[in-house]
């Protein structure tokens, strides 16, 4: 009998023959055949399981494999039931039958109720434990959310320091530039020049606008060529008009087409409207570069937030990848070379672009961390039958066999201590296989450690 049964279980010691009765009463015996699952991994904790006889593997999908986390073998083992004190109780893993077995199955509100009715203190201890752990966890989500939302904004702010700084230096160069153009305008004009002495000019100018433009030693060879010509043409600030000139593309050839046309201050005055001109266009190029990048970034912004988008729908990874890269540029410099692998005929997904993004952050985030800043970091994308696969490879020292084995566990870390939480990659994890349905594994090789993340094609799996 059931009953009895019960009544020889370890588990069970300190129960009066009654309590046993009552529990055999309120739940069922049920018998599986090899192969059977009792339950799966994810779903909720809604019944207890207790073995009567037989073998059952508690097994949870790492990656593409199954790992074997516990074996049910000894009569009184239990799994699940964890709704009963904890309202978002799930199974850890899932139960398949190795051998024949037969298990007790209790609801878990049904244990709930009876541990509040014989063990009441103990079970507000456990709801204690329980609630305890899930704000600590909770808090250090939040704090790696703040982590993460602060090294993105100080990234931010850095990469739109830099051209903001660099529009604001354009746009003060350009009124010293537009005063000194206006004063070469005005003597130009107190030398009487014809206006067909002025269209020579102009178009003199205009030849450089297209013309090769020489860079490094060659810039520097042009410019005191260019100033030593002036110098004997007994024209000034040769150290104000030579680079200038240079750097538009002018040479010697042009300076003397300039001393064809014009003459004695005509020539002075011509050569420094010139070269003011050909300043204020360079810094206007300057300017529009700098608001551009500054463009692009508020773009990079709204696409990585995805702020005016539906919270699921069809999903170019690529993109997502690019804006974090984006998002990430502070940290890519230097040592570190980005190279990207993507595939040019790459399907759409079925997915939160916002929440795949945090993933990239986590993963790409890591991958320089591992390679202390000096390294390539290798973003890859490409397709199956059955999915879109995204690899982050790093060219780090790797990790041991045991550390890949916890990588995912929450709040395991290899990091010092105020530098991580050991929660990146088990969000990662829950946001891919728990969110979307796919798949995430690591591949530890020293030199080549690939994170490889798989998106089911079709439905996100929510």
């Amino acid at each position: 009998m059931l009953h009895d049964e019960l009544r020889a279980l370890g588990l069970l010691d300190g129960f009066t023959d009654e309590q046993v009765a009552e529990l055999a009463g309120a739940g069922d015996e049920l018998s599986f055949a090899a192969g059977e699952h009792l339950f799966d991994e994810g779903r909720p904790a809604d019944d207890w399981w207790v073995l009567l006889d037989g073998r059952i593997d508690l097994v949870r999908r790492i990656g593409h494999e199954e790992a074997v986390m516990a074996t049910m073998e000894t009569p009184g083992q239990w799994a699940g039931g964890f709704r009963a004190w904890d309202e978002h109780g799930i199974y850890m893993g899932s139960g398949r039958v190795v051998e024949p077995a037969r298990v007790f199955r209790l609801r878990a509100d049904q244990l709930g109720s009876l541990g509040e009715a014989w063990f009441p203190f103990a079970v507000h201890l456990l709801r204690g434990l329980i609630g305890t752990a899930r704000r600590i966890e909770h808090n250090a989500r939040q704090r790696e959310a703040l982590v993460a939302l602060g090294t993105l904004a100080a990234g931010l702010a850095h990469e739109i320091n830099n051209p903001a700084s660099a529009a604001v230096r354009s746009v003060g160069a350009l009124q010293e530039s537009s005063d000194h153009l206006l004063d070469s305008l005005q003597r130009l004009a107190a030398q009487s020049i014809t206006a067909a002495q002025f269209v020579a000019l102009d178009s003199l100018r205009r030849t450089i606008a297209g013309a090769p433009t020489p860079t490094g030693v060659a810039l520097a060879d042009r410019e005191d060529e260019i100033s030593t010509w002036l110098v004997e043409h007994d024209i000034d600030r040769d150290w104000v008009i030579a680079p200038a000139l240079a750097a538009a593309g002018a040479d010697l050839a042009w300076c003397e087409q300039a001393a064809a046309s014009l003459e004695g201050a005509a020539l002075q005055a011509g050569l420094d409207w010139v070269a003011s001109a050909v300043t204020m266009t360079s810094l206007i190029a300057e300017a529009q570069d700098a608001t551009r990048r500054i463009s692009d970034l508020v773009s990079a912004v709204k696409s990585y937030s995805q702020l005016d988008r539906a919270t699921v729908q069809q999903v170019k990874v690529t993109d997502g990848l690019e804006s974090t890269l984006i998002m990430l540029g502070h940290k890519l410099r230097d040592g570190v070379v980005v190279r990207r692998e993507y595939a040019d005929d790459l399907p759409l997904v079925e997915a939160s672009p916002g929440e795949l993004n945090q993933v990239w952050t986590n993963l790409i985030d890591n991958a320089v961390d591992a390679m202390e800043g000096s390294g390539t970091l290798t973003v890859r994308t490409y397709a199956d039958e059955h999915a879109v696969v995204v690899e982050i490879g790093d060219t780090g020292p790797g990790m041991t066999d045991d550390v890949a084995a916890h990588a995912f566990e929450p709040f395991f870390t290899t990091k010092e201590v105020g530098r991580g939480t050991g929660l990146g990659l088990d969000i990662s994890r829950r946001i891919i296989v728990e969110r979307h349905g796919g798949e995430i594994s690591v591949d530890p090789k020293p030199g080549d450690t690939v994170v490889r993340v798989r998106l089911p094609l079709g439905s996100s799996g929510r």
